[in-house]
């Protein structure tokens, strides 16, 4: 099957770089690999249950987005314990360690990952021994 995808010059260029460096045999190959990796990533996120702990982080434009996403952060204070923060530049890196109903972890994901603003969303979470 053929699809079209509008993608950033300079993402492009850097996916490009990465599976050749990695010696996979073409980009079609390495753009499947990626769908899987997303989509298993969301199917781990989907299967979560019950109570977890973890860290969320994620990054994003400061002068794009803080407002909007301290307000997402205070909607969802019943599972985030603790927040940590970096800046560089006009970006910022931030973990939310959180604690609580995993529907609602995912729901503050989901909700993180719907800004344009924001770059990348990653979840950490601590299994139980």
């Amino acid at each position: 099957m053929r699809t079209t995808v509008n993608i950033d010059d300079d993402d492009l260029d850097a996916f490009d770089r990465v599976w050749e460096a990695e010696g996979i045999e073409s980009r079609s190959r390495a753009v499947r690999e990626a769908i899987r990796e997303y989509t298993e990533s969301h199917s781990t996120l989907e299967s979560l249950s019950g109570e977890v702990v973890g860290v969320v982080a994620f990054d994003y434009d400061h002068h794009e987005v803080i407002e909007a996403l301290h307000t997402v952060q205070h909607d969802f204070q019943d599972v985030i314990d603790t927040t940590s923060h970096t800046h560089q530049g006009e970006w910022c890196l931030e973990a939310l360690f959180c604690h609580g109903p995993a529907e609602r972890v995912r729901e503050l994901v989901y909700a993180l990952r719907d800004f344009d603003g924001v770059g990348r969303v990653k979840v950490m979470r601590l299994d139980s021994a």
